[in-house]
This record gives structure tokens, C-alpha cells and sequence, in this order.
């Protein structure tokens, strides 16, 4: 199950939150307070220092690892 945002992601956005690892959030402009996926969290503070802040991006676990990627 995948939660995608065609245009900036702002506020909350929480995917698996049924305890589903293999879900995924993509958006073109990534803004958001918060991004959860089943359960690993990370929030604007966090957000903001990533190099891809403001950028079209995919997110997903690797093991307890939320990623954030370049689409």
C-alpha cells in the first residue's frame, strides 16, 4: 500500500499503520510535519535537515530505518 501526494506534502502523512513495512509514501514536494510508516516516524524537525527537504520524494523502512529518496 503506497499514500502518494500529487503536489506538497504537508501536515501528516502515516502509511502501514497496520504494522505494514513495505508501505511506502511518495509525494512531489516534501513538507510535512510528520511522515510515519508502520509506526517509524520522523517529524518536520528532522524533516527540514534532510537534503531533500522541499523535493520530489519516496519514503520506506529499510529494517527500523525510515528513507527518504529522490524520485
Amino acid at each position: 500500500m503506497a499514500t502518494s501526494m500529487y503536489g506538497p506534502l504537508r501536515g501528516r502523512a502515516l502509511a502501514g499503520i497496520k504494522g505494514d513495512a513495505n508501505a511506502r509514501i511518495f509525494c512531489q514536494q516534501l513538507a510535512a510535519e510528520m511522515v510515519s510508516i508502520a509506526g517509524q516516524y520522523k517529524v518536520a524537525e528532522d524533516l527540514r535537515r534532510d537534503p531533500l527537504w522541499a523535493e520530489a520524494v519516496q519514503m520506506k523502512l529499510s529494517g527500523d530505518v525510515l528513507n527518504i529518496t529522490r524520485l
